[in-house]
């Protein structure tokens, strides 16, 4: 446990208790005022009435109990809530988890925002409506007061639950939140009871705005947890399109990356989606909560009323209230309830607690293994797992090291069979894998530590003990890769590249004669040619740094756009081409080109191009995908018109590297690389048929049908491509 996991749960403890508790504060006051006014109004019929002075003052006693019977009943209807969240959740597999935490996620996130939104608008009649409530409530009786303390009590609880649920799952934590959790509310619960008593003073709209603006930027974390989870369950696109992954950079247990990550619930790695979440929300709420603030005015204070005005509000006997026309007949359940407290707080607490329990006993029990639950150290990986049995199994993993790392449960081949990629120190998880017979091995690999092993565990299987997910229906292990392991096929890549850029360089060369001789029509032709072998070379997504950059940068994001001296390379040249600039122009433009295509040739084998074997598979996928964002989106277009053509020589590139990578990929998914093939066939087929008497078009000279075509075989590439980073992940290095 770290303390700033604590944070978020701290401040969310001490906002909402103290909502809540100012709700109870109003109404134990509005009892107690009622109380005097209906004493005051008994004095005053005594001294008419001299012998019903006694049944007076009794009639004017207005007891605080039911007001605590109520809080009670709020309060057992958040931990039933609370228990039928966490019982509910844990049975379901890890996909179901993570699509209902996601939900839940969102959902808390969508309503703390809106009682922000209603607490800054209606903090300034609160405190009348609740009096009227309760004295309303008063004049029926003391059940109804319980009735309307727990209704007012009970919606502030509900909601803090859901949001303390949701902001601990999202910080991969239990203690520490349920301590912050406990620290807030203890908290809320002490100053509210010092302002009854008016021992200090509060500005409490002071508090509740300046606070929002910290709930608003955890709630935001929140959001973009729950979406992330909700990517890893399927039910939302784009989970490995990463807006930036920092968990190579920093370690997520040093005490500067746990306050940042605990107090704002961000994650070192994360989506785009979820930080364009994030962000939109930070944008979005926090103005339009600022902007209410201008808006709503503080409303004049009320004048005093008189004396005898309470007296009349409060004179009617129990389960009698004037309405405007005399006394009105109550429903017969206000009539029961309205005498009845302890009846009222008895189903209040009890309806609750009943309910939760029929829900958690009714609960379909999880699929589990002979060890469903597993502990990490610093020293022992999973002491516990000393037997298993077939089928699928989930295991929940507690990672007790103080150091992030990653788990898995190898075959005896070494075959990763089920694993947690990142998990969090102080955090559990749960690891799904499914077991045929042979015999199996968790390898922790905490921080820098060295990796542990777990004893081997042997899981026979036969017919006769083969249910669902047992014998037979494994899905294949995934044998972890090593360098080793991809450096021939990387060496192979270097030495296609390498041709390629010689044959690049040979281009060049062509059209700084073309400019020399003025022949601009040549110099286009050749441009195409070179910029086609460039593609050919398979530096996507920025994997060859700034050479990459000078060499085929746009001029998005430079201060002087398409002028500015930092736009060289390719597309600047094609930019100068179509835009009307002459040859004498563009040769020093050219003959940059030829010296940066130099330079990454003399470096090529470098780890900043392509000397990192571990790249190569990420390349095999961001090829493709480097062509949907950039060619057949329009962006890179300088006027060339070339993205079907570029596009083309992509695929061409892409199906060079999945050779190299066939041997590895069949091993551990047979029949990828087969239906990949058939996907570029296919893409290649429609590319082909966008051109019109063998020349390549631009984008917006092809049908709508041809371009739908193109799109579709790409987005059905990606799919497959995309698996192909992850079965070839090499495991960090202990």
């Amino acid at each position: 446990m770290t303390w700033a996991d604590s944070v978020p749960n701290l401040l969310i403890g001490l906002r909402e208790g103290l909502e809540a508790g100012l709700v109870v504060t109003i109404l134990l006051a509005a009892v107690r005022k009622t109380a005097a006014a209906r004493q005051e109004q008994a004095s005053a019929s005594g001294d008419s009435v001299s012998g019903a002075s006694a049944s007076g003052a009794s009639a004017a006693t207005v007891s605080t109990s039911p007001v605590w019977l109520g809080v009670l009943g709020a309060i057992t209807l958040a931990g039933a809530f609370a228990a039928i969240l966490t019982f509910s959740v844990s049975v379901l597999t890890s996909a179901g988890q993570e699509a209902v935490g996601g939900l839940l996620s969102v959902l808390a996130v969508f309503l703390v925002t809106a009682m922000i939104f209603w607490m800054r608008r209606t903090a300034a009649t609160l405190s009348a409506h609740l009096r009227g409530e309760v004295a309303r409530a008063a004049a029926i009786g003391a059940g109804a007061l319980t009735l309307t303390a727990f209704l007012s009590v009970g919606r502030e609880g509900l909601e803090t639950t859901l949001f303390l649920w949701t902001a601990a799952k999202a910080s991969g934590q239990t203690v520490g939140p349920l301590v912050g959790a406990a620290i807030g509310i203890a908290a809320a619960v002490v100053l509210c009871s010092m302002l009854y008593r008016r021992a200090i003073h509060l500005n409490v709209g002071v508090f509740f705005n300046r606070t929002a603006i910290a709930l608003i930027v955890i709630a935001a974390g929140v959001l973009a947890y729950g979406l992330g989870d909700l990517q890893d369950a399927g039910w939302l696109p784009g989970h490995t399109w990463i807006a930036f992954d920092l968990t190579a950079h920093i370690n997520p247990g040093s005490w500067w990356a746990s306050i940042i990550t605990g107090v704002t619930e961000l994650s070192p790695k994360m989506t785009v989606l979820q930080a364009t979440a994030w962000l939109a929300y930070l944008v979005v709420v926090i103005p339009a909560f600022l902007s209410v603030g201008r808006a709503t005015k503080p409303a004049p204070a009320a004048a005093p009323a008189p004396a005898a005005a309470p007296a009349a509000s409060a004179a009617p006997a129990a389960g009698t209230p004037k309405g405007p026309a005399g006394p009105r007949e109550l429903p017969r359940w206000e009539r029961i309830a309205g005498s009845r407290p302890w009846l009222v707080a008895g189903v209040l607490v009890a309806v609750p607690a009943v309910a939760a329990g029929v829900t958690i006993a009714t609960l379909p029990a999880a699929a589990s293994s002979a060890a469903d639950a597993v502990t990490v150290s610093r020293t022992n990986c999973a002491p516990e797992w000393s037997s298993a049995k077939p089928g699928t199994q989930t295991i929940t993993v507690t990672n007790n090291s103080g150091l992030a790392g990653e788990i898995n449960l190898d075959n005896a081949a070494g075959a990763v069979v089920g694993e947690l990629e990142t998990i969090g120190p102080g955090t559990s998880a749960s690891l799904t894998a499914t077991l045929d017979s042979g015999t199996y091995t968790f390898r922790c690999l905490m921080g820098s530590l060295a990796a542990t092993l777990s004893q081997p565990v042997t899981v026979s299987a036969s017919a006769d003990t083969a249910g669902p997910g047992a014998v037979g229906t494994a899905p294949v292990a995934v044998k972890p890769v090593t360098v080793n392991d991809l450096t021939p096929p990387n060496k192979l890549y270097q030495g296609y590249a390498a041709g390629q850029l010689t044959d690049l360089a040979k281009a060049v060369t062509a059209i700084q004669a073309d400019l020399t001789h003025d022949n601009l029509a040549q110099a286009k032709k050749d441009w195409l040619t070179a910029q086609l072998i460039w593609e050919r070379v398979g530096a996507s997504y920025n994997s060859f740094g700034d050479l990459g950059t000078a060499v085929d940068g746009l001029p998005d994001g430079l201060p002087d756009g398409a002028a500015d001296k930092g736009f060289t390379g390719l597309h600047r040249l094609e930019y100068g081409l179509w835009h009307g600039q002459s040859a004498k122009e563009l040769q020093p433009v050219v003959a940059t080109l030829q010296q940066n295509v130099a330079t990454i040739q003399r470096n090529l084998t470098s780890d900043d191009l392509t000397g990192d074997p571990t790249q190569l598979p990420l390349r095999a996928h961001e090829i493709i995908e480097d062509a949907l964002r950039d060619h057949l989106s329009g962006i890179d277009d300088q006027g060339g018109g070339a993205a079907y053509a570029m596009t083309y020589a992509d695929a061409q590139v892409d199906k060079v590297v999945l050779g190299y990578l066939a041997n590895l990929l069949d091993e551990r998914e047979p029949g990828l690389v087969a239906r990949a093939d058939s996907q570029l066939a296919t893409l290649n087929q429609a590319l082909l048929a966008t051109q019109a008497n063998g020349q390549w078009q631009q984008l917006t000279a092809v049908s709508l049908d041809q371009r739908q075509h193109v799109n579709g075989a790409t987005g059905a590439l990606l799919e497959t491509l995309d698996s192909i980073p992850t079965l070839l992940e090499v495991p960090p290095t202990h």
